[in-house]
């Protein structure tokens, strides 16, 4: 573990330094997987594929983190008031700075749906509104602005966050309460509904990457995928005992970058077996990768250094990614691009978030974080 990072309330236990990391690896992978998007016709033929998996490698490490900082809180000075209040001080800034930078980059693009169809400022004004408070967007209605089903149309990742408050939502009222034994058979049955989601093909193309629609099988797909992983890092984080291991940190690291970048598997006739990739990856394959960086420590200050940093930016990098992928998207779109035209322009995509999201952390986050906790959280 570390010192504690510029992500935390005052009283915030020290945190698993090499977990930090991984979900600042995990979020560099997810804009990778978003630029080589606008270059697929559907999810079969993306180059760089499972960066959806992301999500559930996130849920997973949400749960453990959660388990660990509030389960021995409730017997003593927290209260389900209290934490909401937490929570929200915590991710809430991010979504109001992604809903502001999705207005300003779809206005920028013309106000457009992406059939060219044109929306009103009043209706981008409400679709606005309605991702401050992570309200969906009813598919087809006028503040669908995209007109592609997306429950958050200027900023698609926000979806992950509905079923994070969600997720938090049955932590606090039900989930904490439960024994461990109960715990454990809910993540049983949990992870075999999520499994027979992913093989028997209800998503259409045989993946895990659901959750950000309220069309089809959207809804189901995503709260399998947050029940699961959600639970499986709370009661991982119930019965964690450390096991030692070398270089924990970049073994991690690369195995995340391998598995979310691997292509789909099985082609149009064999779905399932991308059904079957995703399940065992976000079953088996996660939970270990988050056992084994909680477990590791780093032993030089450059591999802390990068851990923090990674950390630090992980949450605001996932936020204010997409709205400027939507700009690249409709460059591509527009001029017919490939990737050997457009990677110059990608790179500086990818460096330019990062640094976007470094100075929203420095400059926005943090600040009004801090503000929020002396306001609401000070006990005066």
């Amino acid at each position: 573990m570390q010192k504690i990072s510029s992500a935390a309330f005052a009283d915030t236990k020290p945190h698993y330094e090499l977990l930090d990391g991984l979900r600042g690896v995990a979020a560099l992978l997810v804009i990778w997987y978003h630029v080589f998007e606008g270059f697929a016709t559907s999810p079969i033929d993306q180059r760089f594929n499972h960066g959806y998996l992301a999500v559930d490698f996130f849920f997973i490490l949400s749960g453990f983190v959660i388990g660990y900082a509030y389960d021995d809180r409730w017997k003593t000075s927290m209260t389900i008031k209290d934490f909401i209040k937490r929570r929200l001080i915590r991710l809430h800034p991010m979504v109001v700075m992604g809903a502001v930078l999705g207005a300003i980059t779809f206005y920028i693009q013309g106000c457009e749906k992406w059939d060219g169809t044109q929306v009103s400022i009043s209706m981008l004004m409400l679709a606005m509104l309605l991702n401050l408070f992570l309200i969906p967007a009813i598919p087809g209605s006028g503040h669908e602005v995209r007109g592609n089903g997306e429950m958050y149309p200027l900023n698609g990742p926000s979806w992950s966050l509905f079923f994070e408050y969600i997720g938090n939502l049955l932590y606090a009222l039900f989930i904490r309460r439960m024994s461990t034994k109960a715990l454990t058979v809910l993540v049983i049955f949990a992870g075999i509904g999520l499994a027979s989601f992913a093989i028997s093909n209800l998503s259409g193309f045989g993946h895990l990457g659901v959750g950000w629609s309220l069309l089809d099988y959207n809804l189901l797909g995503g709260f399998l995928r947050l029940l699961f992983s959600f639970s499986m890092g709370l009661l991982m984080s119930r019965v964690f005992k450390p096991v030692h291991i070398r270089g924990a940190f970049w073994i991690c690291s690369l195995t995340i970058a391998v598995l979310l970048s691997v292509p789909h598997i099985g082609g149009t006739e064999a779905l399932w077996m991308n059904g079957i990739y995703d399940s065992v990856c976000s079953i088996i394959i996660f939970p270990i990768l988050v056992y084994l960086g909680a477990s590791g420590k780093t032993t030089d200050k450059g591999t802390s250094r990068i851990c923090k940093f990674l950390g630090d930016i992980s949450y605001p990098l996932y936020i204010v990614h997409y709205p400027f992928m939507y700009l690249f998207y409709a460059w591509v779109w527009g001029e017919k691009l490939t990737f050997s035209q457009t990677w110059p322009v990608a790179l500086g995509l990818f460096f330019g978030n990062i640094l976007l999201a470094y100075l929203c952390l420095k400059l926005y986050d943090e600040p009004v974080r801090k503000w929020l906790s002396k306001r609401f959280l000070v006990k005066k």
